[in-house]
């Protein structure tokens, strides 16, 4: 078999009918990265011009040493193990060549998948045996990592959206269908976006990416040539608002005044019950009262509404996968995100998409309080958590990678001799 530089067509092309794939094994990921100071190149294994395994191909320099990294990995059937072992052979030939000391990948090799309480549902069969059969062909494996230390997450949440739209709110837990009623009736409303949106995407996230505003535009400006992007973002009706806590105010202003009346006709009698519920009563009519100085404030200070949350996701085939999103802080009580996610999975639903990515997560079997809040978010919408093989680097350039190794310890002993 041949191997050799790729067109973006013929790798579109293979990539289209491969049922394990990612947004991030696409000719347009490798053009945002090549403005990221990355250069890209799409190889593959061709068998008589059909196209049987391909990989993009990100790299860069590292000290002055170059060093390669294929996100998410290669394409091709890991259960093939002879088309593993050539795609392998020919790999490190060709990046050896060209004087790259190595290569990172961190493959679609599924382990496990867990549900909400952490029991695995799903456990690969073959996963020792591909697991071995990488270190056969001098992989070495770099550690099962638990949180967001490699370059693409160990595990992802995914939604399974084949199944009935009243069952996929069903999955979602009580509360946070709770939450998304309670954004409806706050006034928060779901809109398609465009490139315009994306000053507020950046505005909400900068302090959780390391990506800058050119990041966001890039993927934008990329990914919607072949109209694989969208952008949706939800916006605070602040005249709706006021209008649903007045309602809110004049109920429970009718109740405590109901109350009031049923207590004084009722003064020779045990008036114990009709008392608490009148303090109750009270106390979410002093709340209203509060919350309408707030929304009278609020239309006053946004009288055509404010965005509240955002998000960016990628269409591929069948799939789609949030690549970012975020949500303005100051109004994080009125659930916009809530309510965005869900209406992502009812508008995808109905157009036939069957997989949604909600993007990356911690090791939920692993204690940790940094990214509980998150994780929990995620799985909280009927997801699953997907576990993945994790990072395996492959030496392509023994003199270069030995030389780079031995370069850079003695770099951070100099460095730190003059910091002292």
């Amino acid at each position: 078999m041949e191997f050799r530089e790729l067109t973006n067509q013929e790798f579109i092309n293979f990539i289209r009918n491969c049922p394990l794939k990612s947004i991030y094994q696409t000719p347009e990921y490798g053009f945002v990265m090549h403005n990221q100071n990355f250069d890209s190149i799409l190889l593959g294994l061709v068998n008589d011009n059909i196209v049987k395994a391909a990989a993009l191909i990100l790299t860069r320099k590292e000290e002055g040493f170059k060093y390669a990294y294929a996100p998410r990995g290669f394409i091709l059937n890991y259960e093939d193990f002879d088309l593993l072992k050539e795609f392998s052979i020919k790999i490190k030939d060709y990046l050896g060549k060209r004087g790259i000391m190595g290569i990172k990948i961190n493959p679609l090799i599924v382990k496990s998948i867990y549900d909400f309480d952490n029991q695995i549902v799903t456990k690969n069969p073959k996963y020792d045996l591909i697991f071995e059969t990488l270190k056969h062909n001098n992989y070495y494996h770099l550690g099962y990592n638990n949180f967001f230390e490699a370059l693409k997450p160990r595990f992802e949440a995914i939604i399974d959206l084949n199944k009935p739209i009243n069952e996929l709110f069903k999955n979602v837990k009580k509360e946070y269908r709770t939450k998304i009623r309670s954004a409806i009736r706050n006034g928060i409303k779901v809109y398609k976006g465009d490139f315009n949106q994306l000053n507020y995407l950046y505005e909400f996230t900068k302090d959780k990416y390391t990506r800058d505003i050119n990041y966001f535009k890039d993927c934008y400006g990329f990914y919607s040539k072949r109209n694989m992007i969208e952008l949706y973002y939800t916006k605070l009706d602040t005249k709706l608002h006021l209008e649903t806590i007045q309602k809110k105010l004049n109920y429970y202003e009718q109740q405590s005044n109901f109350f009031n009346i049923s207590i004084i006709n009722n003064k020779n009698k045990n008036n114990k019950k009709l008392i608490n519920k009148k303090i109750s009563t009270d106390r979410y009519l002093n709340q209203y009262k509060n919350e309408l100085i707030k929304a009278t404030n609020l239309l006053r200070q946004y009288p055509d509404g404010v965005i509240t949350s955002c998000l960016l996701l990628v269409k591929q085939e069948n799939e789609i996968t949030i690549l970012i999103d975020g949500y303005d802080k100051n109004f994080k009580k009125y659930n916009s995100k809530h309510l965005l996610i869900w209406q992502i999975i009812d508008i995808y639903k109905k157009q036939g998409f069957t997989k949604f990515n909600l993007g990356g997560m911690s090791n939920m079997t692993v204690d940790d309080k940094k990214y509980t809040g998150l994780d929990e978010f995620k799985l909280n919408f009927g997801a699953k958590m997907y576990e993945y093989a994790g990072d395996f680097e492959l030496v392509t350039h023994k003199r270069n990678y030995n030389l780079y190794r031995n370069y850079v310890p003695l770099k951070n002993l100099i460095k730190s001799k003059l910091i002292k």
